[in-house]
């Protein structure tokens, strides 16, 4: 007699989830064919109904209603459900004592209300086609990946069907798909993140599409976007319109996705291409001087329409001959690299920065005073001054730069206003480099000695937490300080022994040692003793006598997360008496 040889459970299990995966990709190619049956029939019932059509509508929807969910397809199962109730009164004994004309009149309605149902059946298909798809090439170790992955894309559709279906599509092929259903929603993303496409849906409420390319038209950063139309309208006049009005391309609805895969495919690769060739400096990446001098002329165009302050600053990088002569330009190359990433960070996305030429940038700073401009490149300094901004072989490089800065007069030609950044930028390195200067400053030369320099207030943040001291840095850096951040309470008390410090900002749990143990110490080092510091606690802890005790011992002021950075800058300034 043959004994019954047992598998493991392990190839049990792996035997069951092959076999349901080979169930589930026959299903889905059944599927296909299934789907066009029923847009036929659905076709044939709207026409002329007729009890034949239904009822093998209802057979193939029952069908997919039980088949599905053993296949893990859950989704389709329960649109299938849906429509198998909808069409559920066919099956009832009542049905079959309507007269012709009520039958029709209950099957044209069953019609109305599966269209929606049926287009989400093809969309989930498909959805669940490509997983399996991606499935397979990573099983079988292919990559999926092409050069065009993680650009970010926004959708703009009222239609949230169609825009669940298009962003998990969208997210399969490796962009990074976002959406918003409505145009209010979607200029509110469009300042706040960076998009490489807008698809855009024309007939939307309470506005339309068209309004949408009035916002991209008036923002020199938003105005070559590329753009997709996506429209229900099969009209060559809206087709006309909409590529008049700045449209990349138009396709009409409803259409196949693979067709607008491909548009976005080529738009994007061309467009990235173009903006390569055309726009970027390909060492540093960041915009070159044709890009700046075509996009200084739109800014000037809009300001003439919609008056505000604009202005720009010109960046050189002091002794940059020294660094390429000393270490070579291989070194000097990755020093421009990393100051223009230095400064690409900490601006707007309506700011341009540009290499200008060799180791000089150019900033353009739309709807800035030249008092607010000079805030900003002052903390962008400070920054340089502090970090290194390239590192090779375990060696580090520093910087620092001179500036000057230009706010535009109406009147001034772009050739005048270019001038006066350009002359202000060469007194700073008159005057001895490593600063920043405003256009129209005097230059003390009659003077036997130079000014002294403005004393700049010492702050410094402690904190372990590295993405809140990178937040309050940023917040703090327009204020005429200087920042230090140290990430625990030893080297937060080793610091505070070297160097002197006019502000404090300690939070008080930390690694090592604590904020409190921090003052503590600090309060019984004779080296410390009559030290002027002010000292801002903050803490997660809210607890009265936490509190108590910081003020206790030394400190002058206490906030507990999470806090305002509104009212975290009032109580920095308020503690180094800087004006408001």
């Amino acid at each position: 007699m043959r004994e019954d040889r047992k598998l493991p459970s392990s190839n049990k299990q792996s035997n069951s989830e092959r076999l349901i995966g080979e169930g589930r990709e026959r299903f889905l190619a059944a599927m296909e064919e299934q789907l066009q049956r029923m847009d036929s029939l659905i076709l044939e019932l709207e026409n002329a109904p007729n009890w034949q059509g239904a009822e093998q509508w209802y057979r193939i929807i029952h069908t997919m209603k039980g088949s599905a969910p053993i296949f893990g397809l859950v989704s389709i199962g329960k649109l299938a459900d849906a429509l198998l109730k909808e069409w559920e009164w066919t099956q009832n004994e009542t049905a079959s004592g309507l007269s012709q004309e009520e039958w029709s009149k209950q099957a044209a309605a069953s019609v109305q209300n599966s269209g929606g149902a049926l287009l989400q059946l093809r969309m989930e298909k498909d959805i669940h086609v490509r997983e399996s798809q991606l499935s397979a090439q990573k099983e079988h170790g292919l990559k999926n990946g092409h050069l065009l992955e993680n650009s970010r894309i926004l959708l703009i559709d009222d239609d949230p069907v169609l825009r669940s279906y298009l962003v998990k599509r969208l997210e399969l092929d490796g962009y990074i798909a976002e959406d918003a259903a409505d145009v209010e929603s979607a200029e509110r993303l469009l300042h706040e993140h960076h998009y490489d496409l807008i698809l855009l849906d024309l007939m939307m409420y309470p506005k339309s599409g068209y309004e949408l390319f009035e916002f991209l038209q008036e923002d020199p950063t938003l105005k070559w976007l590329p753009l997709i139309v996506l429209s229900a309208r099969d009209d060559v006049n809206d087709k006309i319109s909409c590529l008049m009005l700045g449209a990349s391309d138009y396709l009409t609805k409803p259409f196949r996705y693979e067709e607008l895969a491909a548009r976005i495919y080529s738009l994007l690769n061309r467009t990235k291409n173009f903006e390569q060739m055309a726009f970027r400096d390909p060492l540093t990446g960041v915009y070159n001087r044709r890009y700046f001098d075509h996009n200084i002329e739109l800014e000037l165009q809009r300001i003439e329409r919609y008056p505000a302050p604009i202005t720009l600053a010109f960046i050189d990088i002091d002794r940059f001959k020294s660094v390429n002569d000393t270490y070579g330009h291989a070194v000097g190359d990755l020093v421009l690299q990393g100051l223009s990433h230095l400064v690409q960070k900490r601006l707007r996305s309506t700011d341009v920065l540009a290499r200008y030429g060799g180791e000089e940038f150019v900033l353009l700073l739309p709807n800035t005073t030249s008092e607010q401009a000079m805030r900003l490149i002052s903390g962008i300094l400070q920054h340089a001054r502090m970090n290194p901004v390239a590192k090779s072989e375990g060696q580090t490089y520093s910087v620092t730069f001179s500036a000057g800065v230009a706010e535009w007069v109406p009147g001034t030609s772009i050739s005048q206003w270019l001038r006066q950044a350009d002359e202000a930028m060469y007194a700073a390195k008159q005057q001895g480099r490593n600063r920043i200067i405003l256009a129209g400053e005097k230059l003390e030369e009659d003077k036997g000695a130079a000014e002294p320099p403005v004393v700049r207030k010492r702050v410094m943040i402690a904190d372990d937490d590295d993405i809140l001291r990178s937040i309050v840095s940023t917040r703090l850096a327009a204020l005429p300080i200087d920042i230090a951040e140290v990430c625990n309470g030893e080297e937060a008390y080793r610091y505070l022994l070297q160097d002197s410090v006019d502000l404090c900002i300690l939070d008080g749990v930390m690694p090592q040692m604590d904020g409190l143990t921090l003052l503590q110490k600090l309060k019984t080092e004779p080296a410390f003793q009559g030290n002027t510091m002010r000292i801002l606690m903050l803490s997660g802890r809210k607890r009265e006598d936490d509190v108590a005790r910081g003020i206790e011992l030394g400190a002058d002021d206490y906030m507990s997360k999470p806090f305002s950075l509104v009212e975290l800058e009032m109580r920095v300034r308020r503690l180094l008496e800087l004006e408001s």
